[in-house]
């Protein structure tokens, strides 16, 4: 089984909401299973620790997957610099006991040296930045060209963070 999480904030940082897909194949066009979970303890933003935001609500969901998927594929970085600092997909992937993939998906470059895959889709000529835990970049990276979908975006990673947000509405 695959996977892709994501979290989303309530405009006045109340309660976060961590969504998160899964799949059979990278190149499934649906998910067989749809998943949110709310937190209501939602750290504040702090520049250069993302993953103290992120990972708590993303590690609240995943415990409700049994068993737990090959591969999660996060919306960030996993690796934030060429000499190993880690992003929220390193952070995640050391919390899960390195028993799973971590693959980050961002959808801008970070200012620093991440060793990051660049991946052109569709017609776009704005790359994603593709990084990983527990596989090489150049896997990574073909496993997020061969996602299902036309645009930029794989279809399956559009959805989670539509999922994210219409759960915050409920």
């Amino acid at each position: 089984m695959l996977a892709c999480v994501d979290v989303a904030y309530a405009p006045d940082d109340t309660f976060a909401v961590a969504a998160g897909l899964l799949f059979h194949r990278w190149d499934d066009a649906v998910a067989v299973r749809e998943l949110t979970a709310r937190a209501s303890d939602v750290a504040p933003y702090e520049p250069g620790a993302f993953y103290r935001r992120e990972l708590p609500p993303l590690l609240d969901l995943l415990r409700t997957v049994d068993p737990l998927p090959e591969v999660v594929v996060v919306d960030g970085y996993v690796w934030l610099s060429a000499d190993g600092r880690p992003g929220l997909g390193a952070r995640l992937f050391e919390a899960l006991g390195g028993r799973v993939v971590v693959v980050g998906v961002a959808k801008t470059a970070f200012h620093g040296d991440a060793p990051a895959a660049l991946v052109k889709r569709g017609t776009s000529e704005k790359p994603l930045h593709v990084t990983a835990a527990g596989a090489t970049p150049d896997e990574a990276a073909a496993w997020v060209r061969s996602m299902h979908g036309p645009h930029r975006l794989p279809t399956l990673l559009g959805r989670v963070d539509r999922l994210c947000r219409d759960a915050l509405n409920r």
